[in-house]
């Protein structure tokens, strides 16, 4: 997609120290994706498939649509929390490092919902990303999302 498509959009980004094949593997498998996500995942990404993320601590799950795999370079699915397409890239900076970047956009909505949309896409998006680090590169689940609404 051209640039002005993705406007307004939401973006997190982040340095891996680990190679790209291993990082987006991550994403792909949920048997990984839920050490530092969801909690359960109902199968692999898979270019043409619906998947189901749950977030089971919260009773809430999300339908994802794949609408393209390209290994180790993009993700693209579309999101039915907000029926937004969202993209996953991957670049491979060196041998051992992998730049991702989560980008979300399309919204529908305009005003304090967007603004509202917006806040909570790029928490949470940066909260994957951070998770995403320490796990690969430490091998340690911080239950970011876990504990990002803990209740009181």
């Amino acid at each position: 997609m051209e640039k002005e498509n993705k406007i307004p959009s939401v973006q997190a980004q982040m340095l891996i120290r680990r190679p790209v094949a291993v990082v987006f593997e991550a994403f792909v498998d949920p048997e990984i994706t839920k050490h530092f996500w969801f909690t359960k995942g109902s199968g692999r990404l898979e270019q043409g498939k619906t998947i189901t993320w749950e977030w089971e601590m919260y009773s809430v799950s999300s339908a994802v649509r794949v609408k393209e795999i390209v290994p180790n370079k993009k993700i693209a699915v579309e999101w039915d929390q907000y029926s937004t397409p969202v993209d996953f890239e991957f670049e491979a900076l060196t041998e051992g490092t992998t730049y991702v970047t989560i980008t979300q956009y399309g919204f529908q909505t305009t005003g304090d919902e967007l603004l509202a949309e917006i806040n909570g896409a790029s928490g949470g998006f940066t909260t994957v990303v951070d998770g995403l680090k320490a796990y690969l590169e430490h091998g340690i689940n911080l239950n970011l999302i876990a504990d990002k609404f803990a209740k009181n």
